[in-house]
């Protein structure tokens, strides 16, 4: 059977025969039809991508905001993949020490989102850049014997737990297939073509989960890509878009508008749904800079009054706290280069301002949490 999406085709023979999906290459032909609707989506996932991308090249402490935002989008992400963590345990000042199998999962993602964006700078968007990233992503953690930073030279398969290829909800291309249409995927990120970028991604994105390159951690990479394009076709100048909160929260229309797309041919009502989030994830990643753009200029005001003998070592430590909302006292000095006391002091000034709040005991050290800031980016996680 062969539709708009692609067709199936059949591997093996006998008791082992099963059927595998081979997506047609992008663009779609005929190509997207844009009616009244998505015209609209289009007009408005623009206006508002655009207006956060002014507001994040404007804000005073944009690489805090980033490095913040990729940790949610970590967290997040891997939450999808059924990952159990909070965004406690990610921003644990003795992660080091103690990181369990899921920390480590999403600690991993927040080093490959950051790898792929230098990578970037030295290499198109490209299956070798998708190989690299993955093998970050992958690495000493679950999944890493599936073969990190290669393709898969097995056949994989979608469904519950227990599935096998007879009862599957879906069979991506076999592994010869598979490495004909990442071929094809690449050339299309690549191309030059006239496609509005926006439609661009969410084909992209589709595309590359339909195809599952790799043994494991699909959904991770296919994510991560839809940033990476549209930084690499400079639609945002910094990575402040992830759609996974939106896509976690429709989680089930997600599946199946991917789904009919293969069953009949219809990119139109994926492109739409993936419009729509890119509108909705926008609009909530601008409210969320507005929030944190806020909550630093009042507490910021409250440290005016901070006398002058101590206020160069107390605006260190609020500067600090907004790198790490969770603190223990032994770290933060040796982070910042004072005494212990002297930090407790000032960890104290900080509390007295209601800025700090005291949240645990560690071993010896005393933990805070600037519980403010937490609550801005805990928002869908």
């Amino acid at each position: 059977m062969k539709n708009r999406a692609g067709k199936t085709v059949q591997n093996l023979s006998g008791e082992l025969a099963y059927n595998s999906f081979y997506p047609q290459p992008l663009p779609p032909e005929p190509n997207i039809e844009i009616d009244a609707e998505m015209q609209h989506l289009l007009i408005d996932a623009h206006k508002k991508l655009a207006l956060l991308n002014g507001l994040s090249d404007r804000i005073p402490n944009r690489d805090l905001f980033i490095s913040m935002y990729v940790r949610k989008e970590a967290l997040v992400s891997s939450q999808i993949e059924g990952t159990q963590c909070t965004f406690e345990d990610i921003l644990n000042p003795e992660i080091d020490e103690n990181a369990n199998a899921d920390v480590s999962d999403v600690v991993n993602y927040v080093r490959a989102i950051n790898f792929a964006i230098r990578r970037m700078e030295a290499l198109p968007l490209c299956s070798r850049l998708i190989r690299e990233t993955h093998a970050v992503l992958m690495d000493n953690v679950r999944g890493g014997d599936k073969t990190p930073g290669e393709f898969r030279v097995s056949q994989n398969w979608i469904g519950g737990a227990g599935s096998t290829l007879k009862n599957a909800r879906y069979i991506p291309p076999n592994p010869q297939d598979m490495m004909e249409c990442m071929s094809a995927l690449e050339l299309f990120m690549n191309d030059d073509d006239y496609m509005d970028p926006l439609i661009k991604a969410a084909l992209l994105h589709y595309q590359f989960e339909t195809i599952h390159p790799f043994l494991d951690g699909n959904g991770r990479i296919g994510r991560l890509l839809i940033t990476l394009f549209l930084m690499r076709v400079n639609v945002i100048s910094s990575p402040v878009l992830y759609l996974s909160c939106y896509l976690k929260l429709n989680r089930i229309e997600y599946y199946d508008r991917m789904s009919e797309i293969r069953k009949s041919g219809n990119y139109e009502q994926w492109v739409k749904f993936f419009l729509q989030g890119i509108a909705e994830t926008a609009e909530d990643a601008t409210r969320t800079i507005d929030r944190l753009n806020a909550l630093h200029l009042k507490n910021e005001a409250k440290l005016a009054d901070v006398p002058t003998r101590s206020r160069q070592n107390i605006m260190n430590l609020f500067a600090y706290i907004e790198r790490n909302p969770i603190i223990e006292t032994v770290k933060t000095a040796a982070a910042l280069g004072l005494s212990r006391n002297g930090t407790a002091n000032y960890i104290a000034a900080l509390c007295s301002k209601d800025i700090l709040r005291y949240s645990a005991k560690s071993g010896k050290a005393l933990v805070f949490t600037y519980e403010e800031y937490l609550d801005i980016l805990r928002k869908d996680t």
